[in-house]
């Protein structure tokens, strides 16, 4: 059997923004947790328009191509991980349009939450986000990723220096998004 696909989505498209630090450490957490074949989804650069198709997303009668080739991105994954920062007490207006785009595709699937911030550690953004993924059918996963005062973390060269206890964040959260990718196969090929 392979190995499930686990998507990295970037949740900030902010020029110069420091948050794309954190989402390559989450992209090396993961190919080095060896549980997935890693994909790092950009939001930035899938550049979706504000949700502009016609038809609801649950019909899957997408016009526009960047929404099919975003449909296309989604539903090759088995899982995802969302790197969110938080933006007056929720997440940011580009990962609502990039769930808004699509329905189904997001459907059974599990999801783990990385939020970064300041002395909240991004914690508003991921409550804020729980209740739109179940109501997506997603299973966001207990264990997460929380980084209070992210900068701190960046080095001169803006790679992202975890502390052990945020590497352990990491693995925990992997372990589970990898249990429930498996468990939760059977419902998204429609053996269960």
């Amino acid at each position: 059997m392979a190995r499930p696909v686990l998507q990295v989505i970037v949740g900030t498209t902010r020029q110069q923004r420091k948050g794309i630090a954190v989402a390559r450490w989450v992209e090396q957490a993961a190919r080095e947790h060896g549980g997935f074949d890693v994909e790092l989804v950009d939001l930035a650069e899938v550049a979706l328009p504000i949700f502009d198709e016609p038809n609801h997303p649950r019909l899957g009668q997408y016009v526009h191509q960047h929404t099919r080739d975003w449909s296309a991105t989604v539903s090759r994954a088995d899982a995802f991980v969302v790197v969110t920062p938080e933006y007056n007490h929720s997440f940011p207006a580009a990962v609502k349009n990039a769930l808004d785009h699509l329905f189904v595709e997001w459907a059974d699937k599990p999801v783990g939450l990385a939020s970064y911030g300041g002395v909240s550690a991004g914690q508003r953004a991921a409550t804020a986000l729980k209740p739109v993924l179940v109501s997506m059918r997603m299973v966001p996963v207990v264990e997460g990723i929380a980084v209070p005062f992210f900068a701190q973390h960046i080095d001169e060269g803006g790679v992202f220096q975890p502390t052990d206890q945020l590497a352990g964040s990491a693995t925990a959260m992997l372990d589970e998004l990898q249990r429930l990718s498996t468990a939760l196969r059977p419902l998204r090929t429609g053996q269960a």
